[in-house]
C-alpha cells in the first residue's frame, strides 16, 4: 500500500538543511504496532529527537517497538543460526516499510542483573583499568592485571570464592525442634512428610522418626543435620546419605536465586543470612592483592571510595608508564561525576542500582565509545533525576548527538522537551484513542500546536494557597544507614509531605530505612509484582472475582470456566494464549495459538457471553472501556480507583511484565487507596507521567490525604514540591556530601528563604 507523502513542515525542522536528502531521515511508513493506527513520519537522523504524550499513547510503540526493535533484528539476522540462539529474538513489527535504520542501541530502565560478582567498576570497565594501574604501580608487587581480579582464581580471597561474603542458614527455618521427622520437623521446602527426601531420613536408622528434635542425643543431632556425605543401606539397595544442613546448602545456596522457584527463593530470604567474609574483611581478594598499594591505598580501599574522590586520587598519579590508562580511567570517572553518579562507588553491586541509575551507567559507557552513527534510543533517562541533574543529562544526550548520532529519547520531562532538535508528539489520548502523530517539528511549534504536550509544556504548579495543619508527627531518630548522618527529623501526620533531594542526597534511605514495618504504613513503589505471564491487572486487584461471577450468573454456570488459569483455559495452551517452542539451536519462538487463536479459553466457554460480549473481549478491554461495561457494582469500584491512579489505558488481561515501574506502582495504589488512618510511602509517583497526568496525580494525592490518610512522597518534580504541605529536603550533594537535612518547612519558606539545590530550582520553576 502507498501512503501520501508527509507534509515537510509537520515532519522536519523548520529550515533544518540536514534533513533535506531521504538518506538523512529514518522514514517510517505504515507503523501499526501495538495501537499505532497506520502511522507514517520522516525522524531526522544525526538529531535529537523527543517523543512525547501521554502513557498508553504509543511512543513505546514507536520508538522500542518498531523501530529499534527492526534495527536490532536486522543486525541479529547477519549472525550465524548458533549465535542467534543466544540472542533474544523480535519478530518483525507491525510496519509496511522502515528505510535508513542505523545499528540502535537501546539504554534502557533494566537492572544491570542481580549477579553478585558484577559491580558498578566491572560494568564500566573503571575497575580493568584500576587493576592495570595496580599491578604496574603497586608495592609490594602482586602480579598481573588478574592478580587484582575477584573473579579469577589468582585475585579472589579463596574463602569467600570472590563474594566479599558468606552465607549461612538459619536451623530455625530448617527444622521445628518442638516436632518429630513424623510430625513435619523438617520445614525447609522439598521434604514433606513421606516424599522420598523425607524417608531417607526417617528410615536412615541414625534416629528415631517418632521423637521430637528436642530430645535426640548429640550424636543423632550431628547424624541428622551435619553428617558428611556417604552411602547407607536403604531397603536392599543403597543411597548417599547427607546431613540435613549440607543438603539444603547445595539445594538453594549454590544455584542461582533468580532460577529457584517462588517458594524455594521465598525459603532462602527468609532463612540465609549474608555476613562479611572475615578472611577477605569483605573487599573479595586474597592478602597479596590486598597488600599491594600505590601511595598508601590498596585497591580495595579505591574501590570503596566514591567516584569523585577517586578521581582527585588518579590525578594525583603522576607516573609516565600508566599516564594513558590514568587518563582514561580519569575520564570515565569524571564523566560518572558529571552524570550525577559521583556517589557511587566501584564496589558498590550492579544490581543494587535503581533504573535511573542503572540506565546513566550505561549512558556513560556509550559516551566513551568511538563507534559513530549510531542510533541511541532512551526511555525517560531524566527517571529520578532532581531538577539540578536533568541539566547534566541533557548535556550528555546533546554530546552523543553532537558526535554524529541519532538520538531518540521519549520522555515527559519539559526541561529535556526544551532542547530537543525535532519533537513528535504522539496521542491525543491513550490506547485505542492514541496511535496518531499528533504534531511533528520543532519545539516553538510544538507550544503553539494545540495539542495536549503543547498546551502543557510550560504548565506550573503553583503554591498550595493553605497549607494543611498537621496532627501529629511521626519521629525518625537517629538515622545512619548509607550515607545518612545521624539524622532526626519529624514527618508531620495528615499532611502531604515531599521528600527531595538530589540523587544520592539520603531521600531512600531516610525514608525506606526508618518507616517501612512501622504500624500503619504502607509503602507503595515501583519494585517488579510477583506473578507469571499469567498475571494481568485483572487477576492482581480481584476484578476478575466480579467478572467471573458476573459471567456465571447470567449463563448459569460455574465460575471457575471464565479463569483462564482453571476449567475454562484453552488445553493447548494451558490458558496462556501462546505456544512456546524449544527450536533446540535455533531461539524459542513464541507463537499464537492455533485452537483458540489467542484468547486463552475453550470455544464452549467464548460461547458464554455477558450483555454481548464474552469473556476474552472483556478482558481485552481496557480500564477506560470496562467503567463503561460494568456502571455500577464491586468491578466498578476497582475500575474507579484504576482510573483515578492514571491507569485507564491499561488493559485488563495485559501480562504485568508488561508494565513500566510507575504503572506498577499505581496499580499497587489503586489497591490500597480505600484504606483509611494510613501512612503512604509513594517513590517518585510521577514516573512515566504526561505533563497533563501529574494535575491528575496531584488531586488524588489531595484525596488521600482528605480522606485522613498521611502521604510522604519521595519526589523530584517540582509541582509536587510545590503542592506540598511540607518539604523535607536533603543534601546539600551526593553520597558524602549529602546525607544531612538541609531543610525542612512549607513549600512556600522555601521558596522564599531556601539556598538549596532544591529551593533554587523550585523558585526559577515558579517564576
Amino acid at each position: 500500500m502507498e501512503h501520501p507523502p508527509i507534509r515537510p513542515e509537520s515532519t522536519r525542522p523548520s529550515g533544518d538543511p540536514h534533513v533535506a536528502d531521504s538518506h538523512d531521515v529514518i522514514q517510517v511508513r505504515g507503523a501499526r504496532e501495538n495501537n499505532l493506527a497506520d502511522i507514517s513520519l520522516d525522524i531526522p537522523k544525526r538529531r535529537l529527537t523527543v517523543f512525547t504524550g501521554v502513557s498508553g499513547s504509543g511512543k513505546s510503540s514507536l520508538v522500542f517497538g518498531t523501530i529499534a526493535a527492526e534495527s536490532q533484528r536486522l543486525i541479529n539476522e547477519t549472525y550465524s543460526a548458533f549465535l542467534q540462539s543466544f540472542m533474544p529474538s523480535p519478530g518483525r513489527p507491525d510496519v509496511d516499510t522502515l528505510r535508513n535504520l542505523s545499528a540502535a542501541i537501546v539504554v534502557g530502565q533494566e537492572r544491570m542483573g542481580a549477579n553478585s560478582r558484577s559491580t558498578v567498576g566491572t560494568a564500566t570497565d573503571a575497575y580493568a583499568m584500576l587493576r592495570i594501574i595496580f599491578s604496574r604501580l603497586g608495592t609490594p608487587y602482586a602480579g598481573g592485571a588478574g592478580a587484582f581480579s575477584f573473579n579469577l582464581a589468582e585475585g579472589m580471597c579463596m574463602a569467600c570464592e570472590g563474594l566479599g561474603r558468606v552465607s549461612a542458614i538459619d536451623v530455625g527455618h530448617v527444622v521445628d525442634v518442638e516436632l518429630s521427622l513424623n510430625e513435619g520437623a523438617i520445614t525447609a521446602p522439598g521434604f514433606p512428610v513421606n516424599s522420598w527426601h523425607w524417608q531417607v531420613y526417617a528410615t536412615s536408622g541414625f534416629v528415631d522418626p517418632a521423637v521430637k528434635l528436642k530430645d535426640y542425643t548429640e550424636q543423632q543431632w550431628s547424624d541428622l543435620m551435619h553428617r558428611p556425605a556417604g552411602t547407607v543401606k536403604f531397603g536392599s539397595s543403597n543411597i548417599t546419605y547427607e546431613g540435613l544442613m549440607p543438603r539444603v546448602q547445595k539445594s538453594f545456596l549454590a544455584k542461582d536465586r533468580d532460577s529457584l522457584q517462588p517458594r524455594m527463593r521465598e525459603f532462602v530470604d527468609r532463612a540465609v543470612t549474608f555476613t562479611a567474609c572475615a578472611a577477605c574483611g569483605g573487599t573479595r581478594l586474597n592478602e597479596a592483592a590486598l597488600a599491594a598499594r600505590i601511595d598508601g591505598r590498596s585497591i580495595a580501599d579505591c574501590s570503596a571510595m566514591q567516584v569523585s574522590d577517586l578521581a582527585e586520587f588518579i590525578r594525583g598519579i603522576g607516573d609516565p608508564s600508566v599516564g594513558p590508562m590514568a587518563a582514561g580511567l580519569l575520564e570515565l570517572l569524571d564523566a560518572l561525576a558529571e552524570i550525577g553518579l559521583g556517589y557511587l562507588s566501584l564496589d558498590r553491586e550492579a544490581g543494587t542500582l535503581s533504573g535511573g541509575e542503572s540506565q546513566r551507567v550505561k549512558m556513560v559507557r556509550h559516551l566513551n565509545s568511538p563507534l559513530t552513527d549510531l542510533t541511541y534510543v532512551f526511555d525517560e533517562p531524566t527517571i529520578g533525576l532532581h531538577p539540578h541533574d536533568i541539566q547534566r543529562m541533557n548535556d550528555l544526550l546533546l554530546r552523543l548527538r553532537d558526535k554524529g548520532n541519532t538520538v531518540l529519547v521519549v520522555e515527559h520531562k519539559p526541561e529535556t522537551i526544551a532542547i530537543a532538535d525535532h519533537v513528535v508528539d504522539i496521542g491525543p489520548g491513550a490506547g485505542t484513542a492514541g496511535g496518531r502523530v499528533c504534531y511533528a517539528g520543532g519545539v516553538a511549534g510544538l507550544r503553539d500546536s494545540g495539542t495536549l504536550t503543547g498546551k502543557h509544556v510550560d504548565h506550573r504548579a503553583a503554591l498550595r494557597p493553605q497549607v494543611r495543619t498537621a496532627r501529629g508527627r511521626l519521629p525518625i531518630t537517629g538515622a545512619t544507614l548509607h550515607n545518612l548522618r545521624d539524622v532526626s527529623v519529624d514527618v508531620p501526620l495528615g499532611v502531604l509531605t515531599v521528600v527531595t533531594g538530589v540523587a544520592g542526597s539520603g531521600k531512600s534511605s531516610l525514608i525506606h530505612g526508618a518507616l517501612p514495618g512501622r504500624e500503619g504504613v504502607v509503602v507503595v513503589d515501583q519494585s517488579a509484582i510477583r506473578g507469571s505471564r499469567r498475571s494481568n491487572p485483572a487477576t492482581y486487584t480481584g476484578l476478575l472475582d466480579p467478572i467471573r461471577t458476573a459471567f456465571a450468573k447470567a449463563n448459569g454456570v460455574k465460575a471457575s470456566l471464565f479463569s483462564a488459569n482453571s476449567a475454562g483455559a484453552c488445553p493447548a495452551c494451558k490458558g496462556i494464549g501462546l505456544v512456546y517452542t524449544d527450536l533446540a539451536m535455533m531461539a524459542g519462538v513464541a507463537s499464537v495459538c492455533e485452537q483458540c487463536d489467542g484468547k486463552r479459553f475453550t470455544a464452549d466457554v467464548l460461547a458464554h457471553t455477558l450483555r454481548g460480549r464474552n469473556i476474552s473481549e472483556v478482558l481485552a478491554m481496557s480500564v477506560a472501556e470496562a467503567r463503561d461495561f460494568f456502571p455500577s457494582g464491586k468491578a466498578r469500584g476497582i475500575l474507579d480507583r484504576l482510573a483515578d491512579v492514571g491507569l485507564g489505558y491499561i488493559g485488563l488481561g495485559q501480562p504485568l511484565t508488561t508494565l513500566s515501574g510507575g504503572e506498577r506502582q499505581r496499580l499497587k495504589l489503586a489497591i490500597r487507596m480505600n484504606e483509611r488512618g494510613t501512612v503512604y510511602v509513594l517513590d517518585e509517583p510521577t514516573t512515566g507521567l504526561h505533563l497533563a497526568d501529574v494535575d491528575r496525580l496531584l488531586a488524588l494525592l489531595d484525596r488521600l490525604v482528605d480522606d485522613g490518610n498521611t502521604v510522604i512522597v519521595i519526589e523530584h518534580h517540582q509541582a509536587v514540591m510545590a503542592h506540598a504541605d511540607w518539604v523535607i529536603d536533603l543534601g546539600p550533594g551526593a553520597g558524602h556530601d549529602g546525607g544531612r537535612v538541609v531543610f525542612t518547612g512549607t513549600p512556600a519558606d522555601l521558596v522564599a528563604g531556601g539556598d538549596t539545590l532544591t529551593a533554587r530550582h523550585l523558585r526559577a520553576y515558579l517564576a
